[in-house]
């Protein structure tokens, strides 16, 4: 029901929060949003804001009882309060049930398996020192994927262990999962919508490509570089996937597409995702407009471009500075047409922090390129 009283409740205020909010201004929703950090990005265009623990259970029930939704910018949020939540009455998307099993993500893999979604082969241990005794013992071959069970985000909580030295080095600690190195082609992510009629909406995919040294996106370009028959192939498990999840909202689905022809799964979040960022510029309808026509059961817009080309770049901090943030060549970028300067309002920036996004349209790959190009080597985040 389209209502613009109704209270919006978000579970964390970073740079997703801060965008869903903006979207919901213009159909004047309601949103307050709940973060431990008083000066969260969210904090400044949200219409309440609530400064505590999205991991705790009464704070997160005592935000919730006077919203009428509830939705997340982060998985990591204490879903025994949503559960409870829901038995109050009050409505939340992503559902708690599909939440416990995707911010874990051997839980997440195995329920890949059971529904037959193809991923990568993988095991799961119950520890680092469980999965360094089968690589010695030669259960495992090297190269290998390690993936934490829990907490990982923007790069962390990955290892690609090559060598006996990198188990000295590279071993993550904790409950875990090996998964067999994929021979990667390209790397695609498709963001999907469904609302609670059961309507699903796919965005065009995305080519990843990531930063070497902190692995996590640095840019993408819209359309992938992926035949038509692999975009729909890619496109119809996306939707697979989002109904499985039995999701009202937005999903981000990762995949592979390899050199032997396959299409695997590698991971999903189940909320406004970096692969979406550049609809803002280029859709007709944004991710974040998406995700409140999803979970409010309003008709899903239109998911077409509307322009022929798109690449999104990610603000990362300098690797080699800390503190207050200072930005250059803002001028210089802006100057140029189809360049578009996303900046998140983090007062801090560290090495490799996501500090904003830019996109940049154009009419072909080659131009958007070389724009982009422009910016990454003239847009810089540094401390003061």
């Amino acid at each position: 029901m389209f209502s613009t009283t109704q209270k919006i409740g978000i579970l964390g205020g970073g740079q997703l929060g801060k965008m869903l909010a903006l979207a919901a201004a213009n159909w004047d929703f309601k949103t307050f949003c709940l973060d431990p950090t008083p000066e969260a990005p969210a904090s400044q265009v949200c219409t309440g804001f609530t400064v505590g623990d999205f991991n705790n259970y009464d704070e997160v029930l005592a935000f919730g009882r006077d919203k009428d939704l509830l939705t997340i910018e982060i998985e990591h949020v204490n879903t025994d309060a949503l559960q409870e939540l829901e038995r109050l009455g009050k409505i939340v998307h992503p559902s708690p049930r599909a939440l416990d099993i995707i911010k874990d993500k051997g839980l997440q893999k195995e329920f890949y398996r059971e529904h037959d979604i193809p991923t990568a082969h993988f095991e799961i241990f119950e520890d680092e020192k469980s999965l360094k005794k089968a690589i010695e013992s030669g259960a495992w071959k090297l190269p290998l994927v390690q993936k934490t069970r829990t907490a990982g985000y923007d790069g962390k909580g990955v290892a690609i262990l090559r060598t006996l030295e990198d188990l000295e080095t590279k071993l993550l600690p904790g409950p875990c999962l090996a998964e067999v190195l994929a021979p990667i082609e390209t790397e695609i992510a498709i963001v999907a919508a469904r609302n609670a009629q059961g309507e699903v909406a796919i965005f065009p995919a995305v080519e990843m490509d990531f930063h070497p040294e902190a692995n996590l996106v640095e840019f993408l370009l819209c359309p992938a570089r992926i035949s038509r028959l692999v975009e729909a192939e890619a496109e119809a498990l996306a939707e697979s996937v989002i109904r499985a999840f039995d999701i009202c909202g937005l999903l981000a689905v990762e995949m592979f597409w390899t050199k032997d022809g396959q299409l695997l799964v590698n991971e999903v979040a189940p909320r406004p995702h970096n692969s979406g960022h550049h609809t803002i510029d280029s859709a007709h309808t944004s991710q974040f407009e998406q995700h409140l026509r999803a979970i409010c059961d309003l008709p899903l817009g239109s998911t077409a471009s509307k322009t022929p080309v798109a690449i999104m770049l990610n603000l990362l901090g300098d690797p080699d500075h800390k503190g207050p943030v200072r930005y250059e060549g803002v001028e210089e970028c802006l100057a140029l047409e189809g360049v578009n300067i996303h900046l998140y309002g983090k007062a801090l920036t560290s090495p490799f922090r996501k500090m904003g996004h830019v996109t940049i349209t154009a009419n072909t790959v080659a131009e958007a390129m070389k724009k982009a190009n422009f910016v990454k080597g003239k847009l810089k985040v540094c401390a003061m």
